[in-house]
């Protein structure tokens, strides 16, 4: 079996999805998905020379192939690995259909029948705690058993901020402990409760914010300081009893390794359809897991990218929730052919259909094409 040609195309929906489509000359085709941004469909498609003629089901190889093509421009994370992921999760999917088995089981077989899905609720622009306490109890209510809020970012009431110093008054750190509390006492301990940063704080600020939210017992505190320093990310770890959480922005296993080396977070999220794809989300995994570190996926995908990250989470053993960014897009669901929802009462059932196990719904997709797209053209 030999790749013939590679396609995308982009959906616009909360985010953009980019979809990849990797035909062969035996007429099974792959679905991946890469990250969303400029310049990754193009790269997708700039990938197609290197890609026409090879043997699909030889992953691995083909992602050194891909991975050492960019080492010459010095593009090893960002936007080249990102093209690199959504490539990845299609060869995955061919391989499985070629082979007659579900992804999972060529990533090594799977722990779960079934995959802890947790709903990121976002924010409210006005940072009222009453608005974030009836969203939580809307999710709550949806099934869901955990749920993330985000808490940075100004409150109207409050004097403007300097937003380039990176730094909190009590005034805000009140104000944001009681958008947690809120949420705490709408759902009680039966829920897990993350709570997300966005890079926001210095380290210090960073602390003081976690010590203040130890009261609420969170699943994560995530991404309290910008991602570059590593020791200043250990030093906030290690100075609070709220676990916390980083991976996000980080690409490969090598931008994970001194992370987890020096134990600077207590979590991980890596983004599969942007670290590198679902072998090399799983290296991770094996890296964290020698450090007992769970692993929590960043996705902020369409289906194909979250199913494809449901048979990862289902191949290792210290897999902690999922992420689902889409609650508010009706139509999510409906992008893949089936007659019942993906996610159900918080929980993804992993299929034993080969390959990913979905097949796209065209005419649904089609109606949401981002501006100027066709469908796989």
């Amino acid at each position: 079996m030999k790749i013939t040609d590679v396609k995308t195309t982009v959906i616009k929906g909360n985010f953009e999805w980019t979809l990849v489509r990797v035909h062969t000359d035996e007429g099974i085709t792959g679905l991946g998905e890469a990250y969303w941004g400029a310049g990754v469909k193009e790269t997708i498609l700039h990938m197609k020379d290197m890609l026409v003629g090879q043997d699909p089901t030889d992953v691995e190889r083909i992602y050194q192939d891909m991975y050492r093509a960019f080492l010459a421009c010095g593009s090893t994370g960002g936007i080249a690995v990102t093209a690199i992921s959504g490539i990845e999760i299609a060869l995955w999917d061919i391989a499985g259909k070629a082979l007659n088995a579900p992804v999972y089981k060529l990533l090594g077989g799977k722990f779960r029948d079934k995959i802890r899905v947790y709903a990121d609720c976002g924010s409210d622009p006005a940072r009222r705690p009453e608005a974030y306490a009836r969203k939580a109890l809307e999710v709550r209510d949806r099934g869901y058993t955990a749920m993330k809020f985000d808490i940075d970012g100004a409150f109207p009431e409050l004097p403007q901020r300097d937003r380039y110093n990176r730094c909190l008054s009590a005034a805000e750190v009140e104000r944001m402990a009681g958008l947690v509390k809120a949420v705490r006492e709408a759902v009680g301990n039966e829920v897990d409760l993350a709570i997300d940063l966005h890079w926001s704080y210095n380290t210090a600020d960073a602390i003081k914010i976690a010590h203040r939210l130890e009261e609420y017992d969170l699943m994560w505190l995530e991404d309290p300081i910008p991602p570059e320093n590593v020791d200043a990310l250990a030093k906030v770890t290690a100075a609070t009893g709220t676990p916390i959480c980083t991976g996000e922005n980080l690409y490969t296993k090598h931008g994970f390794r001194e992370v987890i080396e020096k134990q600077a977070a207590d979590i991980l999220e890596p983004d599969i359809p942007k670290v590198g794809g679902l072998a090399e989300t799983k290296k991770i995994a094996d890296m964290a897991e020698s450090y007992y570190i769970p692993v929590a996926p960043h996705n902020v995908s369409s289906p194909v990218g979250t199913m494809a990250a449901a048979h990862m989470c289902a191949s290792i053993p210290n897999f902690l929730a999922l992420e689902f960014h889409s609650a508010d897009v009706a139509w999510w669901n409906d992008l893949i052919k089936t007659d019942k929802p993906m996610i159900n009462e918080g929980y993804i059932q992993v299929p034993d259909e080969p390959g990913l196990g979905i097949e796209l719904n065209e005419e649904v997709i089609s109606k949401h094409l981002k501006k100027g797209e066709t469908f796989y053209a």
